[in-house]
């Protein structure tokens, strides 16, 4: 097999196996620090007609996409001509700043004011990622505003930009949190300093070398800001955990056989174990790239490097240290032995009792172990999903403040603004377009969804008849009507602007735009439309189309992985629904944490990407202890044939690993819960919770249980050869 084959290569040829991965490790390095500067936005996008409009209204119409804004609020003792004097100041000031292509002012565009506040967009040449020194200039303009009137910066990329700066002060936060834990429990769990130093090495290599490999990577592609602190969370939990269950197969093994011999038996069964492990997170990582879309593909794309760097350093960099370091752990080992042994049996015997203890009532360990599931599940009812907007950042970031100030004033949660464009079939609008569009205008005045519609018919009251349409041939009548019509009209495209029932995100306006297509099929026009209600349908509607076939990716295939490394039916079935369950269960929690804002977070609906990460990369990570327990059962039942003892042997063999592991998981990603950004706190809770679940109420209790209850059925296989 291949996993022996590189432990072989790994005992021969230590010193190369080191030396290579030094020049991995060297090489990458110097490229890790090179990822921030080359990710991009958040990459929650998608090429839908609401792209197509965004850059259609940006290029044609002058409309910026993503613009800066500038939210003024004045204290009720200033003028409304002193607001406005002030406001056409501060924007004299902006138009020094470099990369500015657009302004609008309240001051020229109705409905920009109302009453004590009023809003200006800045549109810049630079990117959204790229929006950093512009903030700086722009914060620098308005260092001297006066008291009684406050600007403050927000829009999209300003959010966006303040996301990126807490995600990675968050990410540091966690890993000084994280590490110094993981470490004290590999302490605990190998009792020696050299033992729980390796993880952390393979770990640290694994996750370097990624960011660097990434990095140069993004340079080619553009990648979401989310792989930053994806990979980190994810390379580490792994690569520990492989660490934890190859060198603690090496520690059982050691004892009365040579170092070359146990690292050949380690590398058999607990290298084979994270073999299939790690077949089973690529599959789930694998199905997250159904999704269209960047923050999904990319992120997965991420873990899917640091998940393989993982494994190959632990078939080949962990065997070459520990076949350098077996011989002086083994002599070392020697001379301790009976302290070792007392040590042992005091460990081995709690284990013995609790396999003993759920042997005997499994029945109610299993009763018990699906009321505490089915009572994490009962919170998900109330989940809601949304997109993330200013309310990610913590209070009193400027950018969350202004955005508030904004929808206070300016947008309606029972409502949402659209953007329309029709574009006429030639290359101006002829008389007939006219005609269509007026009529599908005057229809999509009748409609129930629309609560206002304003479009370039508005701006020719004289001409809202189908004859005096025909006026608008004529080039003079043209000539003087076409300052009216500068911003609703370019060539041929029109631009409508339409009020519909029902805030962005809800069902009312979801289900009216799914079908706005259509209607614009009745105007026998070609239909564009945008807008935030758009781009979040867009969003729901590219999910929700692939949840499916996530799901079915993941449960056929990692079904035949499971059959083949257990050669069994019974166990992978059970094993994929203990997934389920777990990660339902984790599911209600979060809800529970996050819907009322309890344990002191702020009360907020999840973030439409997380159930997805949660799901892709915990169904295949909580594989490892399911693989890791269910393989040592396998490989006793196999040695002995008694489902009895394989139970008992392997539950007890594993326990403590399993807890350990477990616990290494949880110190590694339940510290990105006290990162600023919401969504972060989202992904770190989500999979500590989903670990934790995972690994006591589901792999030492529900599985166990379940083996017990089924006895020989476990390990049916139709066509075996018995």
């Amino acid at each position: 097999m291949g996993y022996r084959m590189l432990a072989n290569l790994s005992f021969r040829f230590p010193t190369w196996i080191i030396v290579l991965w030094t020049a991995f490790f060297v090489v990458f390095g110097t490229c890790a620090t090179n990822l921030p500067a080359v990710l991009k936005d958040h990459g929650l996008v998608s090429d839908g007609s609401f792209a197509q409009v965004q850059q259609i209204l940006s290029s044609e119409f002058g409309i910026p996409d993503e613009p800066i804004m500038l939210v003024f609020e004045k204290e009720s003792s200033v003028t409304t001509q002193q607001f406005h004097r002030y406001i056409e100041n501060i924007l004299m000031r902006m138009r020094s700043i470099e990369g500015l292509t657009s302004q609008v002012s309240p001051n020229d565009r109705e409905g920009m004011s109302q009453g004590n506040v009023a809003y200006a967009l800045l549109g810049f040449r630079q990117h959204s990622y790229e929006i950093g020194p512009v903030l700086e200039q722009i914060r620098q303009q308005l260092s001297n505003s006066t008291p009684k009137i406050s600007v403050g910066v927000t829009g999209k990329s300003v959010i966006q930009y303040d996301v990126n700066q807490a995600s990675r002060h968050g990410l540091k936060t966690a890993e000084l949190i994280g590490l110094p834990i993981a470490f004290v429990i590999l302490l605990f769990a190998f009792r020696g300093v050299v033992f729980a130093v390796l993880p952390l090495i393979i770990g640290m290599i694994g996750v370097t070398g990624t960011l660097g490999i990434m990095a140069l990577i993004g340079t080619k592609i553009e990648l979401s800001n989310f792989v930053l602190s994806v990979i980190p969370m994810v390379g580490l939990a792994l690569s520990i955990d492989f660490s934890l269950m190859i060198i603690s197969r090496f520690q059982e093994e050691l004892s009365g056989r040579s170092v070359e011999q146990t690292l050949i038996t380690s590398m058999r069964t607990a290298g084979r174990a994270v073999m299939f492990s790690a077949l089973c997170v690529i599959l789930g990582l694998l199905a997250i790239q159904f999704i269209h879309l960047p923050i999904f593909t990319t992120v997965a794309l991420g873990a899917m490097v640091v998940l393989i760097i993982s494994l190959f350093l632990n078939l080949t960099l962990l065997p070459a240290l520990l076949g350098i370091l077996g011989p002086f752990i083994l002599a070392t080992r020697q001379k301790s032995e009976r302290g070792k042994k007392s040590k042992k049996t005091l460990t081995t015997g709690f284990w013995d009792r609790w396999s003993l203890t759920i042997m005997k009532r499994p029945i109610v360990s299993t009763l018990i172990a699906m009321m505490v599931l089915l009572s994490c599940l009962v919170p998900i009812r109330h989940m809601i999903i949304n997109i993330p907007d200013a309310t990610s950042l913590p209070r009193g970031y400027e950018s969350r403040t202004a955005a508030e100030l904004y929808n206070t004033h300016f947008t309606s949660t029972s409502s949402s603004e659209v953007v329309a464009i029709l574009e006429a079939k030639n290359a101006t609008f002829i008389t007939e377009d006219w005609i269509r569009a007026y009529q599908w205008v005057k229809r999509l005045k009748q409609d129930p969804g629309v609560i206002k519609i304003e479009s370039v018919f508005d701006r020719l009251p004289l001409l809202m008849e189908q004859d005096s349409l025909r006026m608008l041939q004529n080039p003079i009548v043209m000539k003087k009507i076409e300052p009216m019509l500068q911003s609703v009209l370019n060539d041929n495209k029109m631009l409508i602007r339409m009020t519909i029932q029902g805030a962005a995100g809800s069902k009312i306006a979801t289900e009216w735009l799914r079908n706005i297509e259509s209607k614009g099929a009745e105007a026998e026009l070609p239909l564009l439309v945008g807008g935030e209600a758009k781009y979040q349908q867009e969003i729901f509607d590219e999910i929700s189309s692939h949840l499916v076939s996530i799901l079915l990716f993941i449960g056929v295939t990692n079904f035949i992985v499971l059959c083949i490394a257990f050669r069994s039916i019974l166990i992978p079935l059970k094993a994929i629904v203990m997934n389920l369950l777990s990660l339902g269960a984790s599911f209600g929690i979060l809800v529970f944490i996050f819907e009322k804002g309890r344990l002191g977070l702020e009360a907020s609906p999840i973030a439409v990407m997380i159930p997805i990460f949660v799901f892709g990369l915990v169904f295949g990570i909580s594989m490892d202890y399911g693989v890791f327990l269910l393989s040592r059962m396998s490989e006793v039942y196999e040695r002995t044939g008694d489902h009895v003892v394989a139970v008992t042997s392997g539950l007890s063999s594993t326990g403590r690993i399993i807890t350990s592991a477990a616990a290494i998981m949880i110190a590694v990603t339940l510290p990105f819960a006290f990162a600023d950004v919401i969504g972060v706190k989202q992904l770190g809770i989500g999979i500590a919770a989903a670990i934790f679940i995972d690994a006591t109420i589901i792999r030492l209790i529900l599985v166990p249980s379940l083996m017990v209850l089924f006895g020989r059925m476990n390990w049916w296989m139709p066509f075996q050869k018995k």
